[in-house]
């Protein structure tokens, strides 16, 4: 049986180790070891953190000394990161892995409000919200809330750098409406109570075909990766074909992310001419890469797809130019995708720079192989690590600074326009694009600084595809 040895010292350590008991200390330190031997195990910037050297403990009870320093098993996460919040910005632990997993299929108490956070001027904390898009039938659909709202007083606080997460995570929103007055805003006496439910979120926000100049143009607005709604992604596409479409615009400008699985099906599906070709590569730290080159050279890629888990025939549209509008906001997946359609199709990039995320993480379980089968039945604890940088098949990647745009068109916070109009701004120039018809210069909005925020872990994550239960390894 193939497993995964790192060292020598490995097996030491396993060869101690003392059946647990279920103490609350003891318990913690469980915990901790499962935290240290995930992140020894996966973790991408394992060689630059000294903790998580192999050599590091000679024995397990070395290493249960180091981890009896902390009480707090986030504790222990946070102090193994690499360069938090300026390398590794999106690693991620809870504590309730069962509340983690709804959050992949959408399902999460919200407003239902997408919002931006932006500051009110340069030499201020303060921030105030605008609306993206609201997802509909929820309390803030319901509340007659829209796209382009904007606030800066929630339960009775300014917002600012420092308290939104704060106010953001309260279960209920007083708002207090605010207006533009030239580039300013002042405060309204409209109020809105908005109280949180539990809701899910369907990406698949907008489709349309548009009729233009005798051609027909299909419109996605895809605002999230998310595996569960694969089926009715492909049935969005049949809809394509059946339609005849000879232009394709996909709007991802709010989608932070998820599946590079539902990435890979909807590159096969803008496509179809490529299936078996190499849409993108997997690196990991140098020892897994190894381990991986040796035993399972095959994960270390993926290619395109014909069908959607082996079995439901994808619905291709074999184009060779696709239109992608993308911002700030969108991350991960989403700049994977125009990364890794770029060596195969003409892809033209609408809006500004993308976020800058070329990294993807796993979910990691307390078990013998960290998958979630057995996972440990004394506790809820999971970790979303950072665990390897996805290039596409020339091997590009490590786009910190995100993806250029083709076409530079901002979105202007006074006039967001209608989702799906053709009229919105960034999907005007999309189409002007395809007619070949673009004005000389595009609207850039330098004046107001956006904050790059999470409400929670999955925000800006890319899941790795990877099957840990599949793969012939122990934990050690």
């Amino acid at each position: 049986m193939k497993k995964l040895f790192f060292v020598l010292v490995i097996i030491a350590l396993n060869s101690s180790c003392k059946k647990p008991s279920y103490t609350q200390d003891e318990q913690t330190l469980e915990i901790n070891d499962f935290i240290w031997k995930g992140l020894n195990t996966f973790y991408l910037w394992k060689p630059e953190v000294a903790n998580l050297h192999d050599e590091s403990f000679a024995s397990q009870e070395q290493l249960n000394n180091f981890l009896d320093e902390y009480n707090n098993p986030e504790e222990l996460f946070e102090s193994l990161l690499f360069e938090r919040n300026q390398t590794d910005r999106w690693s991620w632990i809870v504590d309730d892995y069962v509340a983690l997993e709804k959050l992949f299929q959408g399902i999460r108490k919200s407003t239902g409000m997408r919002i931006g956070l932006v500051y009110e001027n340069q030499n201020s904390n303060t921030v105030f919200a605008y609306v993206k898009y609201v997802v509909p039938g929820s309390p803030a659909d319901q509340n007659g809330v829209h796209r382009g709202d904007v606030f800066r007083k929630l339960n009775g606080q300014y917002l600012t750098d420092q308290n939104y997460l704060d106010l953001l995570n309260q279960d209920i929103w007083e708002i207090q409406w605010a207006q533009w007055q030239g580039n300013s805003l002042i405060d309204t006496a409209n109020f809105t109570t908005i109280t949180k439910e539990v809701i899910q979120e369907n990406p698949i926000y907008l489709t349309r075909v548009i009729q233009q100049n005798g051609k027909k143009i299909g419109y996605l607005m895809y605002n999230g990766f998310t595996s569960y709604y694969d089926n009715q992604l492909n049935d969005i596409f049949e809809q394509f074909q059946s339609a005849q479409i000879d232009e394709l615009v996909v709007d991802i400008r709010y989608n932070p992310g998820g599946s590079v699985r539902t990435m890979n099906y909807l590159a096969s599906m803008i496509t179809g001419q490529f299936t078996g070709q190499k849409l993108l590569l997997y690196q990991w730290h140098p020892q897994m890469q190894a381990w991986m080159q040796q035993y399972y050279p095959k994960s270390l890629y993926r290619t395109f797809k014909d069908k959607i888990g082996g079995k439901i025939p994808i619905h291709h549209l074999y184009l060779n130019k696709v239109y992608i509008i993308a911002t700030k906001s969108s991350a991960s997946a989403s700049e994977s995708l125009i990364n890794c359609l770029r060596p195969y199709v003409d892809v033209v990039q609408i809006g500004t720079e993308t976020h800058g995320k070329y990294v993807a993480s796993v979910t990691l379980y307390d078990s013998p192989d960290f998958s979630r089968k057995y996972a440990n039945s004394h506790h809820t604890w999971a970790m979303q690590p950072i665990v390897l940088k996805v290039s596409n098949a020339q091997g590009v990647s490590d786009f910190k600074n995100g993806l250029s745009p083709d076409i530079y068109q901002a979105e202007d916070l006074q006039n967001l326009g209608t989702l799906g109009d053709s009229n919105e701004p960034l999907l005007h120039i999309a189409l002007q694009a395809i007619e070949g018809n673009l004005p000389q210069t595009a609207y850039r909005q330098n004046f107001y600084k956006e904050l790059n925020f999470q409400l929670h872990p999955l925000e800006y994550d890319m899941q790795a595809d990877i099957n840990l239960e599949r793969m012939n390894f122990k934990r050690q």
